[in-house]
This record gives structure tokens, C-alpha cells and sequence, in this order.
């Protein structure tokens, strides 16, 4: 049996939602952030050291990493291909790839720095530091963090008015891996997201597997 450790509002919604799109039977064992930190809790470190989301348990080892579990799954339960690329299509396995590894490489970084200068405007301090702490917050905002943000979801939006799914036009696993920046992004950068993303998050929500994924996880809310 494969045991998914999953963190509420977590990447680890993925994983579950991979697993009910291969038809494999899982155990979950769910974990809480903290209501106010919002960081794991300590029992997930005595899973792991890292304390992250998620953590497979297959065949007697534990697997970290959405895009390296995502693979192996894949790998070990997908041998037509239903989610993976064809063997002979090499455009198609090129793409798979990329957008694999694009969507932890380059698309969450800016998304996690926007939360992170977010949370700083917004967090208790004194009031004599809360002008600068903000004034730091908004110009990496504004310099940096804003128009790389940008950037990516523009690049993404186009590659989406060229195929329906990322790797093809047809639903692979690298569409399961981006989903989560591109939820969090609808979310989070909704000023700055698309029609063909909207698009694209409407068509994975409306999946049968993503809804019972979300049924084992438990709530799902990445404005939090």
C-alpha cells in the first residue's frame, strides 16, 4: 500500500490527485499547519527531517519531492502511457520534461517571494519599523519579485494558447505538477493571470480525480 503524508494546502494535494488519476489505492495520513505560522507541524519532521509535504512511502522507502514522486509513479503505473509521453513522440517527451521541472524550478520562486513580502507587510512589529519592513516589502515588490512574476505567467499563458495541456494536447502528469503555482497563482496574482490559465485550472478542477483527490485530502485553500 502507498502511504501519502499530506499537509493541508499543501503540494502534496498532487500527489493524491495523481494517484486517483492511475487508479491506485493509497493510504493518507494528514498533517495541520500551524494557524498561525502556518509551518508543518513536528510530527511531519519525525517523518521526514525536512518537515515538508509530501512523503511517499512505496516498496519500503520514503520518496521526497513532488516532481522525483511524480516521476516514479508514473513510471511504476503508467506503462501505456496515459499520462506520460509516448515513447517515440521525442516533441512530446521534450515538453513533458520541461514543464516537469518548470514548475518547481521557475514558476513557484516568485510566487513563493510574493507570499513571503505579503506576509511581511502584514506581520506584528513595532510600529516605528512597520514603514520600513513595508517599504522593503514594496520595492522588491516592484523591482523584482512583481515583473518576474509577470514574465512567467505570460510565458505560460502564451505556451497555453498553443496547446490545450502542457505537454500536448493531451492530459499528461507534468499538467498535474504545474497545477499547483498556477492555482496558487489564479489566487494569489489574479490581476496578472489569464483567460487560457483560468481555462486550464477550470479544466483540472472539473476532473472526476481531482475531486475525489481533494475528498482524501481534505480542504484545499491556497489563499491562506
Amino acid at each position: 500500500m502507498i502511504r501519502v503524508h499530506h499537509l493541508n494546502n499543501s503540494r502534496s494535494q498532487r500527489v493524491l490527485w495523481l494517484l486517483e488519476e492511475l487508479g491506485q489505492p493509497y493510504e493518507v495520513v494528514r498533517y495541520a499547519r500551524d494557524p498561525k505560522t502556518m509551518l508543518a507541524p513536528q510530527a511531519l519532521r519525525d517523518v521526514h527531517p525536512l518537515g515538508k509535504s509530501p512523503v511517499v512511502e512505496m516498496d519500503g522507502r520514503r520518496l521526497v519531492e513532488s516532481g522525483a514522486i511524480i516521476e516514479a509513479l508514473v513510471e511504476r503505473f503508467d506503462p501505456d502511457h496515459a499520462l506520460s509521453p509516448a515513447p517515440d513522440d521525442e516533441d512530446e517527451r521534450l515538453r513533458y520534461r520541461q514543464w516537469l521541472h518548470y514548475a518547481e524550478g521557475s514558476a513557484m520562486p516568485p510566487l513563493l517571494l510574493s507570499l513571503v513580502f505579503g506576509r511581511l507587510r502584514s506581520a506584528p512589529m513595532p510600529f516605528f519599523v512597520k514603514p520600513i519592513a513595508r517599504g522593503i516589502a514594496d520595492k522588491a515588490m516592484q523591482r523584482f519579485v512583481g515583473p518576474q512574476l509577470t514574465t512567467h505567467l505570460q510565458y505560460i499563458e502564451r505556451e497555453l494558447g498553443a496547446y490545450q495541456w502542457f505537454a500536448s494536447d493531451r492530459f499528461t502528469a507534468a499538467d498535474i505538477q504545474i497545477s499547483f503555482p498556477l492555482e496558487a497563482a489564479v489566487v494569489r496574482a489574479a490581476d496578472r493571470v489569464g483567460p487560457n490559465i483560468r481555462r486550464f485550472v477550470e479544466r483540472i478542477h472539473a476532473r472526476p480525480a481531482y475531486q475525489r483527490a481533494l475528498e482524501a485530502g481534505g480542504p484545499f485553500e491556497l489563499g491562506r
